[in-house]
């Protein structure tokens, strides 16, 4: 069997100097080189006609040299050009700053070469192709991988070192998955995969050796959840919360009546809290579906039980909204909550570290702020995070390792298909919120064009009139970046100056830092702002419960999903009317 550890530079064609190269691509070993995929192909394998070559395409063309090397001078830059033709047509082929071309061409000789195509004013040229003698394959007739390089490592060079190292290494790589996997879903082996994934013959080879890549990627990925999930979990001993205290003392204290959905999880997470084995779950529910109110339970059920809670969320904002929430409920059962934010004073943020380290703090509410070295706790049992998403996985990892062990549920708004939740987070059980509250307000869509931009921006001051508030969402931060499309910058402005001068307006963008996010989307809250204009990046989560219309611009330039993503999971239930503006 072929050493995959071996070190790149004594693969034929590298040595020290290209293997410094190949270093910086993150490519050490034989193994890291032939696992360095392809970003693109480029089939130069069926040639064309000049005549039937159109302007702008890059194309493989047959021609016979039909002068020598012409070299023109620009100051240090030279131009070469060379005549070149076919049955069909003559062009000019054009190179810069290729000097020693002079010698590799012969008056009559035939050429495969691969450029892009421009005919202007009744003249075709290939601008600067690559080429080869006809009859040999090693720039063109064939499909070429194109690979992501860095200075001074060329195409040729890094296909060259390629095609050695998969010489070396074809027929010799030992086969990962099982003789029964192979058959059952077509898949081809290792070493042919290895192989076809740089240099198929066919696009369909090239397709199939990704299947069978991706295939074995995702199958490890599975197997190395489930191993954590099954086996390395059933180690470690979690914490079994007290069967006295039940999560339905804690339902009594709702001014209203949880779902069917709701009840389901609340069971599936109590049987995990009672048990000894570590839970590690994900909740997943609509905007409005109950998740605070599901995590408020288990909060409950484990300050109860003698433990202490944190809930970690993305945005100071956030997190004070969970404050306000949990506090209405908790303040009546003598469970002290506190909020960690980068924003309090440097004299509260010690006193609440104190007390926390005291156990005098039940349930602390916070930020990042919460993963800092210095938050310790007394006796810290349940992990929440609220949209998951925006934290990493070493960040949970870094709170969860401030208790022993302790119970551990993810919520997340955004929808995501079952199927491709088990992949994501196979390591997490999952419980799903699949009903809505009854006598929700259903959110009325529209998608219209702009010839009604008169009838919208009316119906917008309609609302306002009415004490509402407005959100609008653009694709782009600033003019330029795409002369066809509005700016959150330019329509602010627009809408100030021009069509709601009486209104508070202001905007919301990526490039802003983090505290002038929060305190903007706090002013909208507190209703100081009538129309707030943004990016997608308004905060996850945050109830503003006088907004009832939302206007995406430019809408064709989201995908459904980040038009979903968008409605779903930025907004309360409150939203009744969303438009869509089409060019």
């Amino acid at each position: 069997m072929v050493d995959l550890k071996k070190d790149v530079k004594y693969i034929k064609g590298v040595g020290p100097n290209r293997a410094e190269l190949l270093n910086k691509l993150g490519i050490f070993t034989l193994q890291d080189l032939i696992t360095y995929y392809p970003r693109n192909y480029e089939d130069r394998s069926k040639p064309k006609t000049l005549f039937e070559c159109v302007d702008g395409e890059e194309a493989l063309i047959e021609v016979v040299a039909t002068s020598k090397i012409v070299e023109t001078r620009f100051g240090r830059k030279t131009m070469q050009k060379l005549m070149i033709g076919d049955e069909t047509a003559n062009a000019e082929a054009v190179w810069f700053n290729q000097t020693y071309l002079k010698s590799k061409f012969s008056i009559g000789q035939k050429y495969r070469m691969y450029g892009k195509i421009d005919r202007k004013y009744r003249k075709i040229q290939i601008m600067s192709p690559v080429f080869d003698e006809y009859g040999t394959t090693q720039n063109t007739g064939r499909i070429v991988p194109i690979y992501p390089l860095t200075y001074n490592l060329s195409q040729n060079v890094i296909r060259k070192i390629m095609e050695n190292a998969i010489n070396e290494v074809y027929g010799n790589i030992s086969e990962t998955l099982p003789e029964y996997l192979l058959k059952k879903y077509s898949l081809l082996s290792i070493n042919q995969a290895t192989k076809n994934i740089h240099f198929p013959k066919e696009l369909e080879d090239f397709q199939k050796a990704r299947t069978r890549l991706v295939f074995e990627e995702l199958l490890m990925t599975q197997l190395a959840l489930l191993k954590l999930k099954y086996y390395d979990k059933e180690k470690i001993k979690g914490i079994a919360f007290s069967k006295k205290h039940k999560i339905s003392e804690m339902i009594e204290q709702f001014p209203f009546t949880l779902t069917n959905a709701q009840s389901r999880v609340l069971d599936e997470i109590e049987k995990d809290m009672e048990s000894s084995k570590m839970m590690n779950r994900l909740l997943q529910g609509d905007v409005g579906s109950g998740k605070t109110a599901i995590a408020m339970c288990a909060a409950y059920k484990a300050v109860k039980s003698g433990y202490q809670t944190v809930i970690m969320a993305p945005t100071a904002i956030l997190a004070t909204q969970h404050l306000e929430n949990f506090e209405k409920i908790f303040s009546k059962l003598e469970i002290k909550c506190e909020l960690l934010i980068s924003g309090i004073t440097k004299k509260k943020k010690e006193d609440i570290l104190q007390r926390l380290k005291n156990g005098e703090i039940d349930i602390l509410i916070g930020t990042h702020a919460v993963l800092e070295d210095n938050v310790e706790f007394k006796n810290l049992g349940l992990v929440v995070t609220d949209e998951q998403h925006r934290f990493g996985v070493r960040q949970r990892n870094k709170i969860t390792k401030k208790g022993q062990n302790p119970d551990t549920l993810v919520m997340s708004a955004t929808p995501i298909p079952r199927t491709l939740a088990l992949i994501l987070y196979g390591d997490l059980d999952i419980s799903i919120i699949d009903e809505l509250p009854p006598n929700r307000k259903k959110i009325q869509t529209f998608a219209v064009s702009k010839h009604m931009q008169e009838r919208v921006d009316n119906f917008i001051k309609k609302q306002i009139q009415e004490g509402r508030q407005a959100y609008i969402v653009c694709p782009l931060v600033e003019e330029g970046e795409d002369n066809n499309l509005k700016s959150v910058i330019e329509l602010a402005e627009k809408y100030q100056k021009e069509i709601f001068p009486e209104y508070r307006i202001s905007y919301l963008h990526g490039k802003m830092k983090q505290k002038e996010k929060d305190e903007i989307m706090l002013k909208f809250k507190n209703h100081e702002i009538d129309i707030l204009i943004s990016t997608t990046v308004i905060e996850v989560g945050v109830d503003v419960p006088n907004s009832n219309i939302m206007v995406i611009e430019d809408a064709q330039r989201f995908g459904l999903a980040r038009i979903t993503s968008i409605t779903w999971q930025s907004w309360k239930r409150r939203i009744s009317i969303i438009l869509y503006f089409k060019i």
